[in-house]
Protein backbone atom coordinates (compact mmCIF):
# COMPACT_ATOMS: atom_id res chain seq x y z
CA UNK A 1 0.00 0.00 0.00
CA UNK A 2 2.87 2.38 0.81
CA UNK A 3 4.44 1.81 -2.64
CA UNK A 4 1.15 2.74 -4.29
CA UNK A 5 0.99 5.93 -2.19
CA UNK A 6 4.54 6.88 -3.23
CA UNK A 7 3.90 6.14 -6.90
CA UNK A 8 0.69 8.19 -6.87
CA UNK A 9 2.43 11.06 -5.08
CA UNK A 10 5.18 11.10 -7.69
CA UNK A 11 2.58 10.89 -10.47
CA UNK A 12 0.86 13.97 -9.04
CA UNK A 13 4.14 15.88 -8.88
CA UNK A 14 5.21 14.88 -12.40
CA UNK A 15 1.76 15.61 -13.81
CA UNK A 16 1.98 19.16 -12.45
CA UNK A 17 5.26 19.59 -14.31
CA UNK A 18 3.64 18.37 -17.54
CA UNK A 19 0.63 20.65 -17.03
CA UNK A 20 2.86 23.68 -16.48
CA UNK A 21 5.03 22.91 -19.52
CA UNK A 22 1.99 22.30 -21.70
CA UNK A 23 0.45 25.53 -20.50
CA UNK A 24 3.57 27.42 -21.52
CA UNK A 25 3.52 25.82 -24.95
CA UNK A 26 -0.18 26.56 -25.43
CA UNK A 27 0.31 30.15 -24.24
CA UNK A 28 2.97 30.65 -26.92
CA UNK A 29 0.29 29.98 -29.55
CA UNK A 30 0.83 29.15 -33.17
CA UNK A 31 0.78 25.85 -35.01
CA UNK A 32 2.92 24.14 -32.35
CA UNK A 33 0.26 24.97 -29.75
CA UNK A 34 -2.47 23.59 -31.99
CA UNK A 35 -0.54 20.34 -32.46
CA UNK A 36 0.07 20.10 -28.72
CA UNK A 37 -3.62 20.61 -27.94
CA UNK A 38 -4.59 17.84 -30.34
CA UNK A 39 -1.90 15.55 -28.97
CA UNK A 40 -3.02 16.25 -25.42
CA UNK A 41 -6.62 15.27 -26.15
CA UNK A 42 -5.67 12.09 -28.00
CA UNK A 43 -3.23 11.09 -25.23
CA UNK A 44 -5.89 11.57 -22.55
CA UNK A 45 -8.39 9.38 -24.39
CA UNK A 46 -5.78 6.71 -25.08
CA UNK A 47 -4.48 6.71 -21.48
CA UNK A 48 -8.01 6.44 -20.09
CA UNK A 49 -8.85 3.50 -22.34
CA UNK A 50 -5.56 1.81 -21.52
CA UNK A 51 -6.13 2.17 -17.76
CA UNK A 52 -9.71 0.90 -18.09
CA UNK A 53 -8.66 -2.24 -19.96
CA UNK A 54 -5.78 -2.93 -17.59
CA UNK A 55 -8.11 -2.60 -14.60
CA UNK A 56 -10.78 -4.73 -16.29
CA UNK A 57 -8.27 -7.50 -16.93
CA UNK A 58 -7.06 -7.51 -13.33
CA UNK A 59 -3.83 -5.54 -13.51
CA UNK A 60 -2.73 -4.29 -10.10
CA UNK A 61 -3.23 -0.57 -9.35
CA UNK A 62 0.51 -0.16 -8.80
CA UNK A 63 1.20 -1.32 -12.36
CA UNK A 64 -1.42 1.01 -13.79
CA UNK A 65 0.04 4.00 -11.95
CA UNK A 66 3.56 3.10 -13.07
CA UNK A 67 2.33 3.01 -16.67
CA UNK A 68 0.87 6.49 -16.30
CA UNK A 69 4.11 7.73 -14.75
CA UNK A 70 6.12 6.48 -17.74
CA UNK A 71 3.86 8.41 -20.11
CA UNK A 72 3.91 11.57 -18.00
CA UNK A 73 7.72 11.51 -17.67
CA UNK A 74 8.03 11.09 -21.44
CA UNK A 75 5.83 14.17 -21.91
CA UNK A 76 7.88 16.18 -19.41
CA UNK A 77 11.09 15.26 -21.26
CA UNK A 78 9.55 16.13 -24.63
CA UNK A 79 8.03 19.41 -23.46
CA UNK A 80 11.23 20.44 -21.67
CA UNK A 81 12.93 20.61 -25.07
CA UNK A 82 10.65 23.39 -26.30
CA UNK A 83 12.15 25.52 -28.99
Amino acid sequence: MFKLFLEMSMLAFEAQQAIWLRGMKLAAGGSAAEREAGLMVSEKVSAGQDAFFKAATGKAPLGIVRGYRRKVRANVRRLSKMR
